[in-house]
């Protein structure tokens, strides 16, 4: 995985999906509200834990993961 100093995956954490500095604030929350529209001072202002380099990183490490191969399951 790349440098992702701001996203943590933890069994214990959101049941293993990629949060926020150990919140419980999810990756995909935030890359779905962005997608909706969601202006980034608006998430700020609704998360006041999160800082604008937890936004950024998260919707970097989407792109990683969308950059990664996928292989379909096949029977």
């Amino acid at each position: 995985m790349e440098d992702f100093d701001r996203i943590n995956l933890t069994d214990d954490l959101m049941s293993g999906q990629a949060c926020i500095r150990n919140s419980h604030i999810p990756v995909s929350m935030i890359v779905s509200m962005m997608a909706r529209g969601v202006q980034i001072d608006e998430i700020l202002t609704e998360f006041p834990f999160l800082e604008f380099e937890d936004i950024r990183q998260a919707l970097e490490y989407a792109a990683w993961l969308a950059h990664k191969r996928v292989y379909p399951h096949r029977n």
